[in-house]
């Protein structure tokens, strides 16, 4: 989730990819498409079934995607990658399809109200709390509506966060998810796919014993600008990892890479390139098939740097 900072980052909408598509496009030589689309959070009682919905890197309304020198990662970064103790994943816009609360919002009947208000802040330099904040006191969802919000609307994971997670797993990595977004909503997310409930960093909504929305918990580090940094140095630290990697499509999440911090940061581009961002990652991807091949077989990819 990217935090609403005015940082001259340029969010741009992707989709277009199938879910097999190859790794390694070039930027600048993908066709553009104007659409939409949301994410949808579902608790997850017994297992439901996730909708996975393909997505690619594109742009909104004539927005020009630059070339990136970056799309090939370097030997170095692959040794990083690849021999990681953990990776810390954003959620929304990258775990998961969109804004998480935007959906809510939109659910809730403020949808428009809330989207203005994130316009406007993008456009300034706003601190998070201070933004989260006013989004919320915008439509003040009670815990009703954020329960009927959960059964109604399943989970849409981003194409491939399965399998990626399987692999990291698999090669006995750790995965944590670190959000911007709420817990209540992320929880779902993490119980499709197998991540603890102790490895969740988010917000955390509070309401009065009636169910009345009463704000959010401003002791969590991710409800402040600079959270994620935090939050990510808070892990390696506690478990004493020697390499990490963040993998996220925002200034927050390239803020965590900082010493004491994310050793790597993975740009994922396959929901909303963010170009300034992009820039400046270790690696961008616009397709999570790119990280899980590179696991499997590191000897080919290095043939193509």
């Amino acid at each position: 989730m990217e935090g609403l900072v005015g940082s001259g980052i340029n969010p741009v909408r992707a989709f277009g990819i199938r879910k097999d598509q190859s790794c390694f496009v070039s930027a600048s030589a993908l066709h553009l498409r104007k659409r939409d689309c949301g994410i949808r959070i579902g608790i997850v009682k017994k297992r439901k079934q996730c909708l996975v919905v393909a997505a690619s890197a594109a742009s909104v309304g004539g927005s020009k995607v630059g070339h990136f020198e970056n799309t090939l990662p370097s030997k170095e970064v692959l040794e990083l990658w690849r021999n990681g103790d953990a990776v810390c994943f954003d959620v929304d816009s990258t775990v998961c399809l969109d804004e998480g609360i935007d959906e809510l919002a939109e659910f809730c009947g403020a949808g428009k109200a809330v989207a203005e208000w994130t316009a406007k802040a993008m456009g300034g330099s706003v601190p998070f709390e201070e933004a989260l904040a006013a989004r919320l006191s915008l439509f003040n969802p009670s815990l009703s509506q954020l329960q009927n919000f959960l059964e109604q609307k399943p989970p849409r994971l981003s194409p491939g966060i399965e399998e990626l997670v399987q692999k990291l797993k698999a090669n006995h990595m750790q995965v944590f998810l670190i959000s911007g977004g709420f817990r209540q909503m992320i929880n779902p997310v993490a119980s499709i796919l197998g991540i603890p409930q102790e490895n969740i960093f988010a917000n955390n909504l509070l309401f009065e014993s009636s169910g009345e929305f009463l704000g959010f918990d401003k002791n969590e580090p991710t409800s402040r600008s600079g959270g994620k940094a935090v939050a990510v140095q808070q892990i390696k630290k506690a478990h004493g990892y020697k390499t990490l990697t963040m993998v996220g499509d925002g200034a927050t999440d390239f803020e965590a890479r900082r010493p004491g911090g994310a050793d790597l940061f993975i740009c994922y581009a396959g929901v909303q390139l963010r170009q300034s961002v992009a820039a400046k990652a270790d690696w961008l991807v616009f397709n999570f098939k790119d990280l899980i091949n590179s696991l499997g077989d590191p000897l080919a990819l290095l043939s193509e740097v």
